[in-house]
């Protein structure tokens, strides 16, 4: 179905609905307002990745996507597109998903948004809210705003100053709805959120947003501009502050001879602190986390506020990838020569993706100081294929965690599936020449893991 038929299609309904960006954020977002019952254009300048898309596959991993994405394009709920003029014309509610990368500074790259936002004012044919959904810095929603109003093609209602005014009759809106989609479970935090946060300036937009996410059964937060964007990167940084905070806790309790996960219990039980994020481990990664911190901070300083605990933060998480290391190195001795094998190269479980992945920089450690090595994850493979490629790098690419161990010197554990948690340690420890297991991620209890015949290493145990 194209843009233009989705546009008769809904003709006689209120809402037209395009999502902007169909990355990790974007795809599992419209395939979610699809599934709700929202016919939803998808529209990314990527025309291999829409390509793709029509095909009915889907360009990464998340559980249940695939799934979504063949019922809703069979259903033709969901439209991916190239045309992004197209789908502004075609829509009166768009939702930027957009990538908001960093620069060397830390500070985010925002020039996808306000390329985006040119383009909605070029297109501007009638009232339009657009929803800022990507992670941006505070005042983001203002920079949008004015964008639209410099390249609108006709006039558009404005207060003093140039600014808004805010009136119903304005021919659009912009709305701050931050997302909280965790690569792994985004499925599951669409479909059950905590919350769901709107900023808004206008009774309009509030109740249009109201209206998409009714289903859904949550407590929604009304908030202004600057307080939503706020929202995301506070959340953020403080999850990253949890896991920095945990492993220092960890390093400690190898110091004095403790048991973090023991640790973890005891404090995680008290309701004001709880018992996520504190999994201590090779440190935190991924596209967001790091990301966001770097441009928390970056966006603090530019305000004059001392954010040094969040700097602090990252030196932490830094850190662990030599920590670890060292753990390798204390195990084997001398790493030249040596036959290491790695489960795990995605960021976290149930993904495939290896942005800003710890397991990169243990893979890249472990081969400067000589190593050979046996690697296998369920769905990152192809990922780090293209960053080490077998011709050009001592690395086996295996079929399983068995086939990892024969005849390494260690086995590594970088990243927790739950398939790795299920393994048969005797099976393991026979296919190995020397018994070294070296859990970056705290996966099995240290006496089964003995019982089999391991040297075992953990994290603050």
């Amino acid at each position: 179905m194209s843009v233009e038929a989705h546009r008769e299609l809904k003709k006689n309904q209120d809402l037209r609905i395009t999502v902007m960006g169909l990355g990790h954020v974007g795809l599992p977002m419209a395939l979610g307002l699809a599934e709700l019952g929202w016919p939803t254009i998808g529209a990314d300048e990527d025309s291999k990745k829409v390509a793709s898309l029509s095909s009915g596959k889907s360009p990464f991993y998340e559980p249940g996507l695939q799934d979504l994405l063949s019922r809703h394009l069979n259903n033709g709920r969901f439209i991916p597109t190239d045309d992004l003029e197209g789908a502004i014309r075609a829509s009166n509610v768009m939702f930027v998903c957009v990538g908001t990368p960093q620069r060397s500074n830390g500070e985010a790259d925002l020039s996808q948004v306000e390329s985006v936002a040119r383009k909605i004012g070029r297109n501007l044919d009638g009232y339009k809210l657009i929803v800022e959904k990507s992670t941006v810095p505070v005042i983001t929603a203002r920079w949008i705003k004015k964008t639209v109003q410099r390249y609108a093609k006709v006039p558009v209602l404005t207060g003093p100053e140039g600014e808004d005014s805010g009136n119903a009759e304005l021919e659009f809106d912009v709305a701050s709805n931050p997302e909280f989609l965790q690569e792994g479970q985004a499925l599951q935090n669409f479909f059950h959120p905590d919350r769901i946060v709107c900023g808004v300036e206008s009774e309009r937009a509030w109740e249009i947003l109201e209206e998409i996410y009714r289903p859904l059964q949550c407590p929604v937060l009304r908030t202004d501009l600057n307080t939503a964007e706020l929202i995301k990167h506070t959340a953020n940084a403080f999850l990253a502050t949890k896991i920095s905070f945990i492993n220092m806790v960890a390093d400690l309790c190898e110091k004095v001879d403790a048991d973090v996960t023991q640790v973890v219990e005891g404090i995680g039980r008290d309701p004001r602190i709880g018992p996520h994020f504190l999994s201590p481990g090779i440190g935190f990664g991924g596209y967001c986390l790091p990301k966001d911190v770097r441009a928390f901070v970056h966006m603090a300083e530019t305000c004059g506020v001392d954010f040094s605990l969040l700097k602090e933060v990252e030196r932490v998480n830094q850190q662990r990838v030599a920590r670890f290391l060292s753990k390798v190195r204390n195990a084997l001795w001398v790493l030249n020569g040596k036959v290491i094998g790695v489960l795990g190269a995605a960021f976290k479980p149930n993904t495939d993706d290896i942005r800003e992945a710890p397991s990169l920089r243990i893979v890249e450690g472990l081969l400067a100081e000589g190593a050979s090595l046996q690697l296998y994850d369920p769905n990152a493979m192809p990922g780090v294929r293209n960053v080490f490629p077998p011709e050009n790098y001592p690395i086996r690419y295996c079929s399983s965690p068995y086939e990892v161990a024969e005849g390494a010197h260690a086995v590594l554990v970088l990243t927790e599936w739950e398939e790795f948690r299920g393994l048969d340690l005797l099976r393991l420890r026979e296919a190995m020449d020397v018994p070294v297991l070296v859990d970056g991620r705290n996966v099995y209890r240290p006496e089964a893991v003995r019982a089999a015949g391991f040297e075992y290493i953990s994290i603050g145990r």
